[in-house]
C-alpha cells in the first residue's frame, strides 16, 4: 500500500508527463484548471494535494480520466511505445516512398 507522500509523488509525475505528452506549459494547464501555476507546480514536486474538484479540473485540462494520474506505470514504457511506434511509421513511409520513386525512374 503505498503512503500517502507516495500518492502525491505519483499524481504529480503523472500529470507532468501527460502535460509534456501534450505540450502543455503548467501556465496553460493551470488556466484550463482554474489554478495558480504555483500551486500546479507544486502538485506536480509532490508537496501539495489537490482537492477532487481540482483534481477533475486538472484531469479534464489534459483530456484524460482522473484514476489515470494515478496509475503507477512508468512513463519509460510509454516514451518506449512512441519511439516504436514512430520507427515503424518511419520506416513504413520510408519503404512507400521508395517503392513510389522507383516506380517513377522506370
Amino acid at each position: 500500500m503505498s503512503s500517502g507522500q507516495d500518492l502525491r509523488l505519483i499524481l504529480g509525475e503523472r500529470i507532468r508527463f501527460y502535460r509534456k505528452q501534450r505540450q502543455l506549459s503548467q501556465a496553460s494547464l493551470a488556466g484550463k484548471a482554474d489554478i495558480s501555476i504555483t500551486f500546479l507546480s507544486n502538485i506536480e514536486r509532490g508537496i501539495k494535494y489537490p482537492t477532487s474538484d481540482t483534481l477533475s479540473s486538472i484531469a479534464a485540462g489534459l483530456g484524460v480520466e482522473a484514476y489515470q494520474l494515478f496509475r503507477q506505470d512508468s512513463g519509460d514504457e510509454y516514451q518506449n511505445l512512441l519511439d516504436r511506434f514512430k520507427k515503424d511509421i518511419t520506416e513504413n513511409v520510408l519503404k512507400t516512398l521508395e517503392t513510389v520513386y522507383k516506380a517513377y525512374e522506370k
